[in-house]
């Protein structure tokens, strides 16, 4: 299978705002510590670290909502390191984020069918009223969904919204940011199985961003295991489990409790 991203000795670092002086620039935190991996076609990568580990930074950086300051991001073989807007928006709609808040990522003053709307008509999308209802099936949400506001909704029906916005436009990646957190565990299940059926269904890559162990274990193909912004582990999910090498995975193993996924996720 070929590669959809291969991410060479990626670096990035941001401003510390907490110790910006009076006058002059803030020092600046090494966030990503020269992160090299490769993204397969069709996998779903579970990339997984405490706080402050970089998992989201990562992830930000692999759609380019934030620009590396050294190494490489190649997407299906372009290099997009430090690609401008102009340079990227042709690439927009191949790679989609959904959020982990979407009461936050969703305009409230927009109906549902407005929301997936709208990136589809920014893209320049034909049909924009057919694709939205195409997209509300695709998630499992009725076509009167439509004509909903984002209040009115669920917090998994919301997720679904967030879904379906990012699947209208029929992309390669989708990256989920802890977009099951907030959900209780019957509708995490859900989404779950929505996403693993859509990434067959659509041929989709995904990597999915999760501090839950047990989410990552019953989605994600492979693992790549952040600890202060490097990699420590980097193998497929059933190894990480039952043989992690680093010492670090072990230590996030035995913290959180671990269920049987083939019981909980039915």
């Amino acid at each position: 299978m070929a590669d959809l991203f291969t991410i060479e000795d990626l670096r990035l670092s941001l401003p510390d705002m907490t110790k910006k002086p009076l006058l002059g620039q803030a020092p600046r935190i090494d966030i990503l510590k020269g992160l090299s991996f490769t993204l397969p076609k069709g996998e779903i990568l579970g990339i997984v670290g405490g706080s402050g580990s970089g998992k989201s930074t990562l992830g930000r950086a692999m759609v380019r909502l934030l620009e590396p300051t050294g190494g490489r991001i190649l997407f299906d073989g372009q290099d997009i390191t430090h690609l401008d807007e102009d340079g990227l928006r042709p690439l927009r709609r191949r790679f989609q984020m959904i959020f982990q808040d979407p009461m936050s990522s969703l305009n409230p003053r927009h109906r549902v069918g407005q929301i997936i709307a709208a990136p589809l008509s920014l893209h320049g999308f034909a049909d924009v009223p057919a694709r939205v209802m195409d997209a509300l099936d695709h998630v499992g949400l009725s076509r009167g969904f439509a004509n909903r506001y984002p209040h009115e909704l669920s917090g998994g029906q919301r997720q679904r919204v967030g879904i379906a916005r990012a699947i209208a436009l029929r992309p390669e990646f989708i990256l989920a940011d802890e977009i099951v957190s907030g959900l209780d565990v019957s509708s995490q299940a859900q989404v779950l199985n929505l996403l693993e059926g859509l990434v067959q269904e659509l041929g989709l890559t995904l990597a999915f961003i999760s501090h839950d162990l047990s989410v990552i274990r019953r989605l994600c193909s492979r693992v790549l295991v952040l600890y202060q912004g490097e990699i420590v582990e980097n193998a497929a999910t059933a190894e990480v489990f039952d043989a992690p090498k680093a010492a670090y995975t072990r230590e996030l193993l035995d913290a959180i409790p671990l269920p049987d996924p083939d019981q909980v996720w039915t």
